[in-house]
């Protein structure tokens, strides 16, 4: 049986980024966007939902480098979930979109496509 696991995602960084390194020295980078809802209710305020998600080496520097709280984002990647238990000894439970590809949602001034990690992460203004 064929399987699919393939998230895209834009939405607003929730909190300023942070970068992080593994004990091995690899990249981390961790945070939560929001996205909003296509539809809400009639007369309902606009809704959103917040996202996790975690980027890793290159995609990790590209991020805490060129992104802040409240910037607009674009993530693609898969969805995980992974558990463990907590210092009171409780099963803990997350799902989450490990990101394989993250770029600016905004173009260049000049109308050229925006860039992504994966072309060398400059920022395109």
């Amino acid at each position: 049986m064929a399987t699919l696991n393939k998230v895209t995602l834009i939405g607003n960084l929730t909190a300023d980024t942070e970068l992080k390194q593994t004990t091995s020295g690899v990249s981390v980078c961790s945070f939560t966007i929001a996205v909003n809802r296509r539809f809400a209710k009639e007369g309902d305020p606009q809704t959103a939902d917040f996202i996790p998600v975690v980027t890793w080496r290159k995609d990790a520097e590209f991020v805490a480098k060129h992104f802040k709280k409240g910037t607009p984002i674009l993530i693609c990647g898969e969805l995980q979930s992974r558990s463990w238990t907590d210092a009171q000894g409780q099963k803990k439970y997350t799902l989450e979109v490990v990101a394989d590809e993250v770029g600016f949602v905004e173009a260049k001034r000049d109308g050229a496509a925006p860039a992504t990690a994966a072309q060398g992460g400059e920022l395109p203004y």
